[in-house]
């Protein structure tokens, strides 16, 4: 093989390299921008979650200093007035039993609420205790009767969920005292082996389901924060038959 020929081979030999280079850079290049792509919109998704998460955190104070002050003037008020109409006509015995133990009640709900002012209401308890709670002020209200049950073994659940699930119940619940004409409320919790189920029942008249959007911004919204999360939310309802959420989390 002469000079010529083996210059032209080392020639040939150089440009494939210089080809394969070439397109190695530029597929590296693509993988590299389609990589930053996955990973802003990854980013960008988690932010979205945090917002998320923070405006339904903030959303539960709201909801929870609304539900002081509704406290304080339907029933502590009314509570400490009878109290104070009372003391003004008493002449002691029995009725001065009676006083002390309206005083007494009404000092109650003051603890009560005491408890509920408190963050750790909001962002340190769990779920369970958190629904617990929330019946258990339904019942002091006497707005309608509140039962819960919990049904299966508890497991850890990601507190952020935990708060988004919350906040589903609570405003399903705040819609039946608020629209529903309800007299009973059922709230069951059961953990089963592959799902987290919620299920809340009212006794109300109950609403047309295509005309969901026009009972509130609460309900309609319950899809959107499921799906937040992951989650299903079901709601059905018949005229003058009451209304159910169903709301399922699956467990890892």
């Amino acid at each position: 093989m002469d000079q010529g020929t083996q210059l032209l081979l080392i020639l040939v030999v150089l440009l494939v390299l210089f080809l394969l280079a070439v397109i190695v850079f530029v597929l590296f290049s693509v993988f590299m921008k389609r990589k930053n792509a996955l990973l802003r919109e990854q980013i960008e998704a988690e932010k979205r979650y945090e917002r998320a998460i923070a405006e339904t955190q903030i959303e539960i104070r709201e909801e929870t200093l609304r539900n002081i002050s509704w406290e304080l003037h339907d029933n502590i008020g009314q509570l400490l007035t009878l109290a104070k109409i009372k003391a003004q006509n008493i002449e002691g015995g029995e009725e001065m039993l009676e006083v002390a133990e309206t005083i007494g009640t009404g000092l109650n709900e003051l603890r009560a609420l005491s408890k509920s002012i408190n963050p750790e209401a909001i962002n340190g308890q769990s779920l369970i205790h958190s629904l617990e709670v929330e019946v258990a002020r339904f019942n002091r209200l006497k707005y309608l009767s509140a039962d819960y049950e919990l049904l299966g073994d508890p497991i850890v659940i990601d507190p952020k969920v935990e708060i988004v699930l919350f906040r589903i119940v609570q405003e399903f619940m705040t819609n039946t005292m608020k629209h529903s004409k309800a007299a009973n409320l059922k709230i069951s919790v059961q953990f089963k082996v592959e799902a987290l189920e919620i299920t809340a029942l009212d006794n109300g008249v109950g609403f047309d389901a295509e005309k969901l959007a026009e009972k509130g911004i609460g309900l309609s919204n319950i899809d959107k924060r499921a799906e937040l999360i992951g989650a299903k939310a079901r709601i059905s309802s018949i005229p003058g038959a009451g209304t159910r959420l169903v709301l399922t989390y699956p467990l890892k």
